[in-house]
């Protein structure tokens, strides 16, 4: 039960992600970096006051796939977090988290893993999901804007998780820890160059919100993550992870009282029940 709580509580936080982006003040780059910054240092005196050793040792080959993947994740969050500003809560939570379908269909062609009929029943209705929410979007510019940005980081993501498949021998803290660091370095000169923005700008409310992006929405929530994963099983995870889309949705309907179509809500439905039912397939042929 504690794991099950830790997993539903981990989800929920990733879930409010999108109220506390928009209460700051500063471009989204910014806010990614701070976010890494932050994440990264936290999860190091972690891993420090743990007495964690050879960390770069025990890494060894998988660092530039650590280093790349870490990049790939800096960038996914500056396009998230634009398309919060571009379009509704619920329309980029749900664009993004067209992720999964996206590695379902890159595995056959990167890994040779063979494409059942049920994968692409799950495939065509999740795409025909997305159909509908930018087909009733498309009258207005700013939220099919928000929905390609949303796109754009659920491709960059899916590449995450397929990079993850070929790192074996790191585990998931020690994991995250060198991604959010390389996300660090290279969004760093990145904010410098595109005009970084004095952290005075966001004002005491915005610096706090940064903190809590980093503490907890980022070291906080995914050391609960992979925690909780050691004595879950995968259904368990599966089924737990999508309090995640749902409290984003919750929140957008609710506390920002966006606005959100029946059809764009119905595409949504079939972008997340084709995408559970596919991962819990997976589960049970594991």
């Amino acid at each position: 039960m504690r794991e099950r709580m830790s997993l539903a509580l981990s989800m929920v936080i990733f879930g409010t992600i999108s109220l506390f982006v928009r209460g700051i003040a500063l471009p989204t780059a910014e806010i990614a970096l701070c976010r890494a910054g932050i994440a990264a240092l936290s999860l190091g005196a972690g891993l420090v006051l743990r007495g964690e050793k050879g960390l770069f040792r025990r890494a060894g080959r998988a660092l530039p796939l650590l280093f790349l993947s870490g990049v790939l994740i800096g960038f996914n969050w500056i396009l998230l977090f634009e398309a919060y500003r571009y379009t509704t809560v619920t329309l980029a939570t749900l664009s993004y988290y067209f992720a999964p379908v996206l590695v379902t269909a890159a595995c056959p062609l990167l890994f040779r893993e063979k494409l059942t009929p049920a994968q692409l029943v799950c495939f065509l209705g999740s795409t025909a999901g997305l159909v509908l929410i930018t087909g009733t979007a498309a009258a207005g510019p700013r939220d099919l804007r928000g929905i390609l940005l949303g796109l754009g980081a659920a491709v960059l993501y899916a590449s995450v998780v397929l990079l993850n498949k070929k790192i074996d021998n790191v585990g998931g803290v020690e994991r995250t820890f060198f991604q959010f660091a390389a996300a660090f370095i290279v969004l760093l000169p990145y904010v410098l160059l595109t005009g970084a923005k004095p952290l005075s700008a966001a004002g005491a409310g915005g610096v706090g919100l940064l903190l809590a992006l980093g503490l907890v929405h980022t070291a906080l929530a995914y050391c609960l993550y992979f925690v909780s994963l050691r004595s879950l099983t995968g259904q368990e995870a599966a089924i737990l992870s999508y309090l995640d889309p749902l409290t984003a949705v919750l929140l957008s309907l609710t506390v920002l009282h966006e606005t959100v179509t029946p059809l764009q809500l119905a595409g949504g439905a079939l972008i997340l029940g084709f995408t559970l039912f596919n991962e819990l397939r997976a589960v049970r042929r594991a």
